[in-house]
């Protein structure tokens, strides 16, 4: 019988922490999922690392290789191949807890139907605190944007969606020369279609390394404009105050400004306010232009 969860890592020249994952799955409680390796175009020992442990078959594994496409790339790559119900990914610096696979199917087997877009649960650090907030400890359901607008919840969560959605949404799109755009673009149309059920406990623990995205997000602004200009416009679009949408269209002027993109107002799907963000966006793009900080999170 076919696993139901697909836990897929894309890694990109990271054969000196995928261990961690890897060791992680091993210990899983229930054996019920495939872990699914995106190869995006490593230079580094990766395949002959996954090589041996597809020979030592204690974790079913499925390695795919492709020319180096960024996160986005590999995430398109994986929900194409992914055959599973669910579906959670866990990135190269990050590993399971030893029973996340047991609560995860376990969970959806009890709760799950096609009224949910998946499970949301929780991200912590090595040292088993939880990344920003806990969910409220009565709430049962929510989406992803509804979390973080409504309820307040702060910081990274782990999620796991119905692959049936991963794969009906749009991919992320791919620009010339540029390696990123935000995954939450899928999380948020994905937002329109059904919630997410709130399962309270963690089910990864996540190190931010020096060489990841979120360490480098000022550096993901000025490589890649066009990925997070499309991004802002789909943000704007489904924002879920004025708040986050006046927040949006600041970004959106930004990118547009760093690719020359002066009928930006014009292409904009909330014109009042981005007129009235532009200031705001101005200074922006001048901050990121001339800051040499890599990210604008604390640590």
């Amino acid at each position: 019988m076919a696993p139901m969860l697909t836990v897929f890592t894309p890694t990109y020249n990271r054969a000196y922490t995928l261990h961690l994952s890897y060791e992680s799955l091993k210990r899983q409680t229930c054996e019920d999922f495939i872990w699914l390796i995106i190869d995006d175009g490593s230079t580094d020992n990766t395949k002959e690392l996954v090589d041996g442990w597809i020979a030592e078959g204690e974790v079913s594994i499925r390695y795919h290789y492709q020319e180096n496409q960024g996160m986005h790339g590999a995430h398109n790559t994986a929900y194409e191949l992914i055959d599973t119900e669910l579906n959670v990914c866990i990135d190269s610096d990050d590993y399971m807890t030893d029973d996340a696979v047991d609560k995860i199917t376990t969970f959806w087997k009890q709760h799950g139907s096609d009224e949910w877009a998946g499970i949301v649960g929780l991200d912590a650090t090595p040292d088993g605190r939880v990344i920003g907030t806990r969910m409220p400890d009565n709430l049962q359901s929510s989406t992803l944007s509804g979390l973080y607008g409504k309820h307040n919840v702060k910081g990274d969560k782990k999620l796991v969606y119905r692959s049936e959605l991963t794969r009906q949404v749009p991919p992320y799109p791919i620009f010339p020369g540029e390696k990123y755009c935000p995954l939450s673009y899928k999380y948020i149309l994905i937002d329109q279609k059904y919630p997410l059920l709130v399962i309270n406990e963690i089910l990864c623990f996540v190190e931010y390394l020096e060489d990841g995205s979120s360490r480098n997000i000022i550096k993901q602004y000025k490589r890649n404009p066009r990925g997070f200009l499309f991004f802002r416009k789909i943000a704007m679009k489904y924002a879920p105050s004025l708040k986050s949408r006046f927040r949006e269209s600041i970004h959106f002027v930004s990118s547009s400004l760093m690719i020359r993109n002066f009928k930006f107002l014009f292409e904009s799907p909330c014109k009042w306010i981005t007129l009235l963000a532009t200031p705001f966006g101005i200074l922006l793009f001048l901050y990121i232009q001339n800051t040499s900080k890599a990210t604008v999170l604390k640590n």
